[in-house]
């Protein structure tokens, strides 16, 4: 017995110490991240980039469903396009403007002495979403004027995307006013609608697809450096290297029918309910062992507490308790798995009347870890056992796959992660995972290398107005998003 309990004891001795060791050797930023520095860029007026993006604010360029603007209605998005002409002369002056066919989407291209460089390609989107009806009133500056209010740019697009359109445009403005000549050709592709099916920016890279063009890298909207962030509590810069796919499914339960005054105990509404219950249930499953998941645990582990660190750096041990943390919080949990969110609900036409067809639509965010066809089939198994269930692809049968994961060892990503250090006076950044979509999945067809990343630094009041009321924007960031764009021109441009 005694020597049973030396061996439990010498057992336990062994487990404490990997435990420690592990957990004080753990974390860190992404292997192999290039050191960059970031050169000067000119002379950029924050308040003044303010002004403008107040200006682009009130331009109504609204889309609501695919195919906006309907004919007739592209005004606001012609008089966008002519305004930023007249605001940005030098820009324009240096390089060539093209409208992709089928739309309202515009291509510059300002090229490069070095035919031998391949190009980067700057991303932006001139569509906003709508405002609820009947919440106009509850914005502290009208979502449509521009207002600027105690240092903030309020309106619908300030953050989501006129903010790095207007961003983007003074700096190229400013590098072609201080008479930068490109090496490497620069290509700035702006799409007319991202907020309901990117339909611009698939044509646009179409196009340059066809030409046979393949960027160093791509980058566009995406995340943010984020004080208060709920993560770790403090401030954590994070850098979109992969987004993920799209798919709704529509759930149809058949039954009989009939009068309500006696129903069946297994009517249609019943079987779709047991599906949409089973599916909330049996999530999809998580994967917190790839890139970009495990990259991001490994910074953001450096900035938790001992237990919390400690859990994180033992996942062989204590994985369960890890993915239930991150599951706790929506976001958390659209980090590591797909997710499941039914959001359409439709049944009999009248109160007294029983479903025949009763229909639900689900909403799947597809992780990088899955592909559309396993979530399809997860939908099959998990619906097996009940009858009268049929699945089919919904809304417009859309289904994209999750994109790609770029690269963290690469010029294009150490220029970043210097910006994003630069902006938040030193605080870490991540590679991460952009849970929803944005015109940069379609660029994964001309180049490897496609980041989400807005030079800006926003906290939680900033992040409650994207998509809803008070959408807003700092002039401190503007300037920011201005400076910032034209360090990640310049640095690109460099000799490595």
């Amino acid at each position: 017995m005694k020597q049973l309990l030396m061996g439990l004891g010498a057992l336990f001795l062994i487990l404490v110490t990997v435990l420690l060791v592990r957990t004080f050797t753990f974390g860190g930023a992404p292997a192999n991240v290039q050191q960059v520095e970031l050169p000067e860029p000119p002379a950029i007026s924050a308040e003044a980039a303010a002004q403008n993006l107040s200006r682009a604010i009130q331009f109504r360029t609204i889309t609501l469903s695919s195919g906006d603007p309907r004919p007739g209605q592209e005004g606001p998005w012609l008089e966008l396009q002519a305004w930023l002409e007249e605001t940005y002369p030098a820009f324009h002056a240096a390089a060539d403007k093209e409208t992709v066919p089928g739309g309202y989407t515009v291509l510059y291209t300002w090229e490069g002495s070095d035919a031998s460089l391949d190009p980067i390609l700057l991303m932006a989107h001139q569509d906003v979403v709508p405002v609820n009806i009947g919440t106009e009133g509850d914005w502290t500056g009208a979502p449509f004027a521009g207002e600027i209010i105690d240092g903030y740019v309020y309106g619908r697009g300030a953050m989501d995307d006129k903010g790095s359109l207007v961003g983007l445009m003074e700096a190229l403005d400013a590098l072609a006013r201080d008479g930068f000549a490109p090496r490497r050709t620069i290509l700035l592709q702006l799409g007319h609608d991202e907020e309901v099916s990117g339909s611009g920016a698939e044509a646009g890279i179409a196009l340059l697809k066809s030409r046979r063009i393949s960027p160093v890298m791509a980058l566009d909207e995406g995340f943010m450096v984020v004080e208060d962030n709920p993560v770790t509590g403090g401030t954590l810069g994070l850098i979109g290297v992969a987004e993920k796919g799209y798919l709704t499914i529509r759930l149809t339960a058949l039954a009989e029918g009939g009068h309500s005054s006696a129903p069946p105990r297994d009517s249609a509404t019943v079987r779709l309910s047991r599906a949409l219950v089973a599916l909330d249930e049996n999530q999809m499953a998580a994967d917190l062992s790839k890139a970009p998941t495990s990259d991001m645990i490994r910074v953001v582990s450096q900035e938790m507490g001992f237990v919390n660190r400690m859990a994180i750096a033992n996942q062989w041990l204590l994985g369960g308790l890890v993915e239930s943390g991150f599951a706790a919080s929506p976001q958390g949990n659209a980090m590591i798995r797909t997710t499941t969110a039914p959001t359409m609900l439709v049944g009999s036409a009248k109160e007294n009347v029983l479903a025949q067809r009763a229909t639900a639509m689900v909403n799947f965010r597809v992780h990088p870890n899955n592909t559309v066809e396993e979530v399809l089939q997860h939908v099959r198994d998990v619906t097996a056992d009940i009858e009268g269930i049929e699945i089919e692809l919904g809304g417009d049968g859309i289904a994209s796959e999750p994109s790609p994961v770029s690269s963290t060892q690469n010029r294009a990503y150490g220029v970043l992660a210097a910006v994003a250090a630069e902006i938040s006076g030193g605080a870490p950044s991540t590679p991460a995972l952009v849970i929803g979509a944005t015109d940069a999945r379609y660029a994964s067809a001309i180049t490897k290398d496609v980041y989400r990343f807005a030079p800006s630094v926003v906290g939680p009041a900033d992040l409650a107005g994207f998509h809803g009321t008070n959408e807003r924007l700092s002039v401190e960031n503007m300037g920011r998003l201005a400076r910032s764009y034209a360090q990640i021109i310049l640095a690109m441009d460099a000799p490595e």
